[in-house]
C-alpha cells in the first residue's frame, strides 16, 4: 500500500501535534503544582488540609509565569530548533559544490515527485544514522551522518533519502519536533523543582516566607503526593512518546520503497545501519528523530522506532523486496565510488587505472602516467605497417 502522502496519516499527525501541544501545558501545570507543594511541605509543619490549600493558592500565583515560560520555550524552540540540534549533533549545511553526490540525489527525488527541495545537513559523525527536522517549508531538513555517505552506495543513500523525505511530507517530523520541545521544557521545569528544595530549605520556606499552624503536621504526606505527581508527569511524557506511533517508521520505509521503486536498497541500507547507528553526543529526544534509534526501554516497552528486523521483514512480505542478511561495510573509498582497479598493463606503479590509464584518486592528485609511451615511435613498424622514413 503507498504511503507516501497518505491522507489519513497525514491528518492523523496534525491531531497529535495539537495534542502533543495541549499535553505540554498540562504536564508544566502538573510540574509547578508539585513544586509549589513540595516547597510548602519544606516551609512549614502543618496539617496537610492546609499545605494542599497553600501550594493550591501558590500554583495559581505562578501559574501566568509558567504558562508565559512555556509559551516562550515554544516560540524560541519554533525558531531555532534547528540550531539546537546541530548543536548537539555537530551537523552543518552543505551546498552541492560542497557535496554533489548527496545534492544530486536528493534533488532529483524532489523533482520526480515535485516536492520542494529541504537543506541538506551533514553531520560528522562515524555513525550511520539520518533524521529530517522543521515545522514547515522554509524549515525542513535532512540531515546525514558522514559515516552513513562513506558506507552507503548510490541506492541504498537514495532509499534513506526517501525515507526522511515520505517524513517531512508525511507531517511526522512536525510532531517529532514538538516532541523535542516537550522533553525540553519538562527537563527545564525538573530542574527548577530540584532547586526548589534547596532554596526552601535554606530560605526558610516557599517565596522567603515561614507559615506557623498548629495541629498534626502532614509534610511528609504532602512529600509523598508530590512526588507522585511528578511520576505521573513522568507517566504522561511516556504517553506521549506513544504517540509517536512505531508504525511512522513502516510507513517511511514504504514512502521510500515508492520512490524508489527499490525495496532491495532500503533492506540493504537498513542492514548497514543495523547496530551501527548510536550517536555519542546526541540525546534521547534527537535519537527519536534518526531513521534507527538503538537504545532501548525496559522490554521494549517505550522504543520509539520498531526493530530492524520486523521493518526488513515487512518490506521483504508487503514490498517483495529480498534480505541479504546482515551486511559487513565496505571500504569507505569503495563506498564513496573509488573502488581499487586491477592494474593496467604499464601501471608499474600498482596505481589505480582506468581503460586510458590511471583514474584521478579520491584527494585530487595528478592521475599517474608511465614513464613512456607504450609504442616506441623512433624505430621498428607501427602497428599498422612499416614506418614511413
Amino acid at each position: 500500500m503507498a504511503a507516501y502522502g497518505l491522507y489519513t496519516h497525514i491528518q492523523s499527525n496534525k491531531r497529535r501535534s495539537v495534542a502533543l501541544l495541549i499535553g505540554l501545558f498540562v504536564l508544566v501545570y502538573l510540574m509547578v503544582y508539585a513544586g509549589a507543594l513540595i516547597a510548602e511541605a519544606l516551609s512549614v509543619n502543618a496539617p496537610l488540609d492546609y499545605l494542599l490549600r497553600a501550594a493550591e493558592y501558590d500554583f495559581f500565583k505562578a501559574l501566568p509565569w509558567a504558562t508565559v515560560g512555556a509559551v516562550l520555550w515554544i516560540v524560541i524552540a519554533y525558531q531555532f530548533h534547528q540550531a539546537m540540534i546541530d548543536a548537539v549533533t555537530g551537523a552543518a549545511p552543505v551546498t552541492r559544490e560542497q557535496e554533489p553526490r548527496l545534492y544530486n540525489i536528493l534533488e532529483n527525488l524532489c523533482i520526480s515527485r515535485g516536492i520542494p527541495m529541504p537543506t541538506l545537513r551533514v553531520a560528522e559523525d562515524d555513525a550511520l544514522n539520518a533524521f529530517a527536522t522543521g515545522m514547515n517549508r522554509k524549515q525542513y531538513s535532512i540531515t546525514v551522518t558522514r559515516g552513513l555517505m562513506n558506507a552507503l552506495n548510490d541506492q541504498e543513500l537514495e532509499a534513506v533519502l526517501g525515507h526522511e523525505l515520505t517524513h517531512i511530507r508525511n507531517g511526522d517530523v512536525r510532531m517529532m519536533v514538538i516532541a523535542v520541545v516537550i522533553a525540553g521544557v519538562i527537563s527545564f521545569f525538573g530542574e527548577m523543582i530540584f532547586r526548589l528544595f534547596f532554596q526552601a530549605s535554606y530560605y526558610g520556606g516557599f517565596g522567603g516566607r515561614r507559615r506557623e499552624s498548629g495541629g498534626r503536621g502532614g509534610a511528609g504526606a504532602a512529600i509523598i503526593i508530590a512526588v507522585v505527581l511528578i511520576v505521573v508527569a513522568w507517566v504522561l511524557s511516556v504517553v506521549i512518546r506513544f504517540a509517536l506511533s512505531r508504525r511512522r517508521e513502516f510507513l517511511a520505509d514504504a514512502g521510500s520503497v515508492e520512490l524508489t521503486k527499490n525495496p532491495d536498497a532500503m533492506i540493504s541500507a537498513l542492514r548497514k545501519i543495523q547496530n551501527r547507528s548510536e550517536l555519542a553526543h546526541a540525546n534521547s529526544a534527537v535519537m527519536e528523530m534518526c531513521i534507527d534509534n538503538p537504545r532501548e526501554d525496559f522490554a521494549n516497552l517505550f522504543d520509539t522506532h520498531p526493530p530492524i528486523e520486523a521493518r526488513i521483514e515487512a518490506l521483504v512480505k508487503y514490498a517483495g523486496g529480498r534480505d541479504p542478511g546482515p551486511l559487513a561495510l565496505e571500504a569507505p573509498q569503495e563506498a564513496a565510488g573509488f573502488a581499487t582497479a586491477t592494474p593496467g598493463p604499464w601501471d608499474d606503479r600498482g596505481a589505480p587505472s582506468g581503460p586510458w590509464g590511471a583514474s584521478e584518486a579520491p584527494g585530487g592528485e595528478k592521475p599517474f602516467l608511465p614513464s613512456e609511451p607504450p609504442i616506441r615511435l623512433d624505430d621498428g613498424d607501427g602497428p599498422w605497417g612499416q614506418r614511413r622514413k
